[in-house]
């Protein structure tokens, strides 16, 4: 909620000629809100995917449209530039979806300048050191909760005539932290780093955590669900979503039913690929 004062002309009298003078008032206005984060501050499930080779605004437009909530923009282990960066997560906001952006290392410029581009959060992969995580986290936030450095203007905020504190304060309410957990010491070290101040969310990463585990790829093992189940009850009991990025609809409707709520499910080729076999193999067998 942001109060915002304003000077409106009021005519007291009946006589002609009385001239009006101005009241100021204090106007309410509900600002926009990151719904990611509400949601799941609200504890429901928010659906999500990996977006990282198809450099088509167009796509995540088809995203938005077909219910999904967010995708993060992977630039970890795709090939966009930050030019690319900044194209999606342009359009993504103006067609309310949630661009988050997993940076590639944890680095005060790869950070800022995502969050400059118009990210809604950002994913840190590989996350191992408490120190590093306090540390990535301030470059997500302004003073005084971090240390980002100022560099916005208003067509990051459509233009609205909000003032620099304002514009502060909306970043850092907006702002999502997700912690990435992939490896067994992070795992074993959670209650550590999930006790780090502005975290919103975690995405367990399936796939190099199973690799930790030394069941590579194996993502219904024991291990692997025995390690993803207990980040969950940590996540939760912190106030934290749990979450996960899944390969197919049933590993992600089987981490639904195990309460993780911050979920990924399949990537932007992954999905291009799927519904182009499915339609050739329906034609091969039409007679």
């Amino acid at each position: 909620m942001l109060l915002l004062k304003a000077s409106v002309p009021l005519e007291f009298g009946g006589g002609a000629g009385r001239a009006p003078f101005a009241l100021d008032l204090l106007l309410c206005i509900e600002m926009p809100f990151n719904p990611v984060k509400k949601a799941l501050r609200e504890g429901k499930v928010q659906y999500g995917t990996n977006f990282g080779q198809l450099r088509s605004q167009d796509a995540l437009k088809i995203l938005s449209a077909a219910g999904f909530h967010w995708a993060f923009i992977d630039c970890e282990h795709g090939g966009f530039d930050l030019e690319t960066v900044q194209d999606l997560c342009r359009i993504a906001s103006s067609v309310n979806f949630t661009p988050i952006v997993r940076v590639a290392d944890l680095q005060y410029s790869l950070v800022a300048r995502s969050l400059d581009c118009g990210a809604a959060g950002i994913i840190f992969p590989r996350v191992e050191s408490v120190e590093l995580l306090q540390q990535a986290v301030s470059w997500v936030k302004f003073p005084p909760q971090g240390v980002r450095g100022f560099g916005l203007a208003a067509f990051h905020f459509d233009q609205r005539p909000l003032t620099m504190p304002q514009m502060i304060e909306e970043s850092n309410d907006n702002s999502m932290v997700v912690m990435q957990i992939e490896t067994k010491r992070a795992f074993e070290m959670r209650e550590e780093l999930l006790s780090v101040p502005h975290i919103d969310a975690v995405m367990v990463g399936p796939a190099d955590l199973s690799i930790s585990l030394g069941v590579p790829g194996e993502f219904q093992h024991p291990k692997v669900v025995e390690a993803m189940e207990a980040i969950v009850e940590s996540c939760n009991r912190r106030g934290i979503a749990p979450g996960t990025q899944t390969r197919t609809p049933a590993l992600a409707k089987f981490w639904r039913e195990r309460g993780m709520r911050f979920l990924g499910c399949s990537s932007d080729v992954a999905m291009l690929y799927d519904r182009a076999k499915e339609i050739i193999t329906g034609l091969d067998t039409v007679k």
